[in-house]
């Protein structure tokens, strides 16, 4: 019979030699095109992130003497709330201890609360300063509501009971920094004086 003339049924050869081949080197080469993606994909990312993506914060407003005014303020009255330190060990004393507590909670509450009055006695020139410091404003009396709960919990309980904040997606007081961080005003962010 002539080689040349070989019917598709004559061409038919042991599935197990060639197919096998064949399925391997294509395997390799779907694996070396899907690692080859991944890291174009990966440079690529990284070109954009370094080079062409905004640098700027989304917080950032555009009124910088709102921001720097905001931060002196807030300066000044962080200076007067570390009057209130009180250095002794809750395991020093017991229920009365942590009542005093309590009340120097408020008083520096107060504090906060008057800071971002004075803060907000002034309004940000720009467009996207008038859109976003009233939210930071809204956020700020929660946190400042949730201060005022716990103070409340430990005049009631004289336990020293963990300070609890609302959250949204984070804890309150982790976008209120983020917020005073992007427009360099760190002094306008929450105190950490209920951490301990």
């Amino acid at each position: 019979m002539d080689d040349q003339h070989t019917t598709a049924d004559e061409r038919v050869v042991d599935p197990m030699s060639k197919s096998t081949d064949t399925q391997f080197g294509w395997r390799q080469i779907g694996a070396r095109v899907a690692v080859l993606t991944v890291m174009v994909a990966f440079a690529a990312f990284w070109t954009w992130a370094l080079f062409f993506a905004s640098k700027e914060a989304v917080n950032r407003i555009g009124d910088v003497e709102w921001a720097e005014r905001a931060e002196a303020v807030c300066q000044d009255w962080n200076e007067r709330r570390l009057e209130l330190a009180d250095y002794r060990q809750i395991r020093e004393g017991g229920a009365d201890l942590i009542r005093e507590r309590a009340d120097i909670i408020d008083r520096a509450t107060d504090m906060v609360e008057s800071m971002i009055a004075e803060v907000n006695a002034v309004r940000p020139s720009d467009e996207k300063g008038r859109a976003i410091v009233p939210l930071w404003t809204d956020e700020y009396a929660t946190y400042i509501e949730d201060r005022r709960r716990y103070a409340a919990e430990l005049r009631a309980t004289g336990e020293n009971l963990p300070f609890y904040e609302t959250m949204s997606e984070v804890p309150l007081s982790e976008r209120l920094e983020t917020f005073a961080g992007d427009n360099r005003m760190d002094a306008c962010a929450p105190p950490r004086d209920l951490s301990m």
